[in-house]
């Protein structure tokens, strides 16, 4: 179970507390968004960035930021934000710091939808299209069968969720084997997670707005229900409701993230836990702190994959996953030797 300590201080929780550490992931988001526009094959100076943005840039420029690199900037970062979102989510209604975004199968389901989207030579916004019903379609499966005759609980929702991902897994390693080789590379990167799939960033800018003004405000009855079902009862806290709406918000999050970026890993996982490391585990901070610290994160990973070898280009996958492998470890070890 999730660690509860902020929750049974929330009677002395202030404003200001909550003020300096997003103030400074604020700036830090300000920061990994103007990197991302400066810096890739053609460099732009601060004062080149600054004519560009104020519309007196070269038309070269222009194009570069307006066209490529700030909508691309935008998207990862919608996409990291609402990766995070979802991981903290999903940790507190499973009482599971080690679950994630994906745990319920919905990247299978997504990643499905968008082969079989590929493999019959569809156009990328249908590509896009297909992974998100993919992810809607794995969700309902993956409800309706943790349903069953009766009810659900969260072991029973996560057990279901690992067996559907792994059927998923089958289904791709198939399709991975019998579609044709110049197909291969496409299908590969977007499996990693590539941003260079993201057409628009308003879409994953949006959700993630929209779930910012819905979730956030639940801060205090998330930090009453990781103490347990019971006990949220006890409190006044109409847990079954509220679970199912959380569920689907994490799963709406995911399928937009995922149809945006493909399927990126470890952004989701790590963020919500490093942060309740270094923040403490009130839900009113962690809900916002994950938005802001995911988008950070996938800015600066793709902004790695963009220029790391240029002029080629990695998957944005590869990078989170060099940075959250190790990380992770670290961060384990140091929790085992506290323990």
């Amino acid at each position: 179970m999730l660690p509860v300590n902020a929750a049974d201080s929330s009677a002395t929780f202030r404003p200001t507390r909550r003020g300096r550490p997003l103030g400074l992931l604020a700036l830090l988001g300000v920061v990994s968004v103007v990197l991302a526009v400066s810096v890739g094959s053609v460099a732009l100076s601060p004062m080149e960035l600054w004519l560009t943005l104020t519309g007196q840039g070269s038309p070269l420029h222009q194009t570069l930021v307006w066209e490529l690199r700030l909508p691309r900037a935008l998207a990862a970062f919608g996409t990291g934000a609402l990766l995070a979102l979802a991981g903290a989510l999903m940790q507190v209604l499973l009482r599971n710091p080690l679950a994630d975004p994906y745990v319920l199968g919905l990247s299978g389901g997504a990643s499905v939808a968008a082969l079989c989207a590929m493999l019959a030579g569809l156009g990328a916004a249908l590509v896009s299209a297909s992974a998100f019903a993919g992810a809607l379609v794995s969700i309902l499966v993956v409800f309706g069968l943790a349903h069953g005759s009766g009810s659900w609980s969260p072991a029973r929702l996560l057990l279901t969720g690992v067996v559907m991902a792994s059927g998923w897994g089958a289904i791709i390693t198939f399709l991975l084997a019998v579609s044709p080789v110049e197909e291969l590379p496409g299908m590969l990167y977007w499996l990693m997670g590539d941003m260079a799939y993201a057409r628009s960033p308003w879409p994953v800018l949006v959700i993630a707005a929209l779930s910012a003004l819905v979730l956030v405000p639940l801060g205090r009855t998330l930090n009453v229900l990781a103490r347990g079902g019971q006990q949220s009862l006890a409190l006044g806290v109409a847990v079954r409701p509220l679970e199912w709406g959380l569920y689907l918000a994490a799963s709406l999050a995911t399928a937009t993230a995922v149809t945006t970026a493909g399927s990126v890993g470890f952004v989701g996982l790590m963020v919500p836990h490093m942060l309740r490391l270094r923040l403490g585990a009130d839900q009113r901070l962690i809900l916002p702190a994950s938005l802001l610290a995911g988008g950070c994160l996938l800015t600066l990973a793709d902004t790695l994959a963009r220029t790391l070898i240029a002029p080629q280009q990695l998957p944005v996958g590869v990078i989170t996953a060099l940075i959250g492998v190790p990380s992770f470890l670290y961060l384990l070890h140091r929790s085992h030797g506290k323990g």
